[in-house]
Formats: structure tokens, C-alpha cells, sequence
């Protein structure tokens, strides 16, 4: 399984398209569109691009993790946060970030190819969602008890391109009791990738499988009390990893602003920790159990 496939499906509600989506591009409706000629570089403006309804991360607003991050940078900077906002489909880091329209992008993968990368601020897991009231203890893609409970996956693209969960159930032969939930959910409603955490509260499906930060945000907002719980194994062989880390993205080429933000992200990580606890975001370290 190629690197730019993981890369894609870990982000969930950010590049998930650049690997794996569909193969139509979704009209851009109601967004601001990004500048034709990029601002000088000393403007202390710290230009983000971002998705107006993408939370936990990001919306228009400036609700999201990510928009607080952002705020605490710009701080560190002297600055003040702009953004373009563009929906995180197939072309968004073309139409933003490749395009000039703004020089940062929050949130992408470690090893995002398509950009240069800070250090990580956050490592996270994928995890189990189900309902505490149901007493299931799930914690493994191997427990016997998956192969009897509706399972909910979040399912990539109009061509129903599978994510790793749904790769590690197919694995084990877990098909038939498997639910899908589009990972852009219904982008007209506020939060809409809060669709599989609902069917959980609903008890549309028993057990859900999602991206820990997503599952931690929304979990603390239904009337239902659910457990998360981090998958294991951690890896699925041959290579299939649940654990992630997040980093900034800039453009290739701009080593000085990188070496920036990473001094920024090392000597402001104790408020960073703090934002994500707020926000329910769950984190891993090296060797270690989740935490926050």
C-alpha cells in the first residue's frame, strides 16, 4: 500500500481526495476564492488555508483546533491570522498553498509529500466509538465480538474507496455486518463529518472505527456517554498503521519559515497540549498508551 494512500486516509476530512476520492471535482459553492496575486512575504499576516466547515478542525467561524493553533502562532509571530478558506477536496493544496494563496496548511501528515513539513505537534489514533450503556470492551480488530455487531467505517470518494479501518476489517473477512459513512458526510450542514458518530449515539451501528480527533470532539457532544477506545494492534501487517503524526505543511522551498513555526510549535507545545485536551483530541506517544 503506496505511502500517499496512508497519507490521504489518516487526515479523514483533509487530503483524503488527493489519493483516494472520486474522480469529479465538487463545486466550490460559497467560499472565499483565493487571491490571484500572492502578498508580499512581510506583511505579519500568517496566511492560512483551511476548510470553512471541517470541525473539529477548522470552520469559518474559527472554531476549530486548528484555528486556535493557528491564533497562538500568529501571536508568537506578531501577526495576524488570514485565511483562505476552500473546501479539502481533490485540489485543495493546489488551489491554495501551490497557488500562493496562502502559506501554511494545519494539519497534514508527517510525510505529507506535498508539502514541506514542520516537526509533529500532535501524534493521534485511530479508535473504537460505542456506547458505554452497551458494556462492549472492544479494543482490538482481532476481539471475536466484531464479527457479530454492525460496525460503522468511514468509506473515501463517491467510488466507495475503503479507509484503513475498513482495510483491517476486510482483512480479518469482516464484510457483511460493515456500515459505511461518507467521510465528507453532507457538506450543506454544519459538522458534517459528525455523521458516523451519531449513527453510534442513534445505535445505527453498535461500534464505530474512526480518526481520534474527530471521535473525541463529537463524543463529547452527544446526549449518549460512548467510550473510545484506541485500536490495536498499532501497525496491521504487512504495513498498515493506525498511529499518526501531524504536522504544519508549507511549500516546498520554504526551509526559513519551517525552521520558524518548528521553534514556535517546540516553545509553545505546553498551550498546544491544552488546546487539544479541550478538544477532546486523544494522543500517543512513542512506545506509550493514549493519552489526553
Amino acid at each position: 500500500m503506496s505511502s500517499r494512500f496512508l497519507n490521504g486516509c489518516v487526515l479523514l476530512l483533509f487530503a483524503l481526495s488527493l489519493a483516494c476520492a472520486s474522480k469529479s471535482e465538487p463545486q466550490q459553492t460559497q467560499l472565499q476564492q483565493p487571491p490571484q496575486t500572492p502578498l508580499p512575504e512581510q506583511t505579519h499576516v500568517l496566511r492560512v488555508c483551511a476548510d470553512p466547515n471541517n470541525l473539529p478542525f477548522s470552520n469559518q467561524q474559527q472554531e476549530g483546533f486548528e484555528n486556535r493553533i493557528a491564533d497562538l502562532i500568529a501571536r508568537e509571530m506578531h501577526a495576524r491570522v488570514e485565511y483562505t478558506w476552500w473546501a479539502q477536496r481533490r485540489g485543495f493544496v493546489r488551489n491554495t498553498l501551490k497557488a500562493g494563496a496562502c502559506d501554511v496548511v494545519m494539519g497534514v501528515p508527517a510525510s505529507f509529500e506535498l508539502a514541506l513539513t514542520t516537526s509533529p505537534y500532535y501524534r493521534s489514533t485511530y479508535v473504537f466509538i460505542y456506547r458505554k450503556d452497551r458494556k462492549l470492551n472492544i479494543h482490538s480488530f482481532d476481539d471475536a465480538a466484531l464479527r457479530d455487531l454492525k460496525i460503522g467505517v468511514q468509506m473515501i470518494g463517491d467510488d466507495f474507496a475503503n479507509s484503513p479501518p475498513a482495510h483491517a476489517l476486510t482483512n480479518r473477512h469482516i464484510i457483511q455486518n460493515v456500515k459505511g459513512y461518507m467521510v465528507y458526510g453532507d457538506y450543506a450542514k454544519e459538522s458534517p463529518a459528525s455523521n458516523i458518530i451519531d449513527a453510534v449515539a442513534r445505535g445505527e451501528v453498535d461500534v464505530a472505527v474512526a480518526w481520534g480527533p474527530l471521535a473525541g470532539y463529537f463524543a463529547k457532544r452527544t446526549r449518549v456517554p460512548l467510550e473510545i477506545v484506541p485500536v490495536s494492534p498499532q501497525i496491521d501487517q504487512p504495513f498498515l498503521p493506525f498511529i499518526y503524526d501531524i504536522s504544519l505543511g508549507v511549500r516546498h522551498g520554504d526551509q526559513a519559515f519551517k525552521e520558524d513555526l518548528d521553534k514556535i510549535l517546540q516553545e509553545r507545545r505546553q498551550e498546544i497540549e491544552s488546546i487539544l485536551d479541550e478538544y477532546g483530541v486523544p494522543r500517543v506517544k512513542a512506545g506509550m498508551k493514549e493519552e489526553g
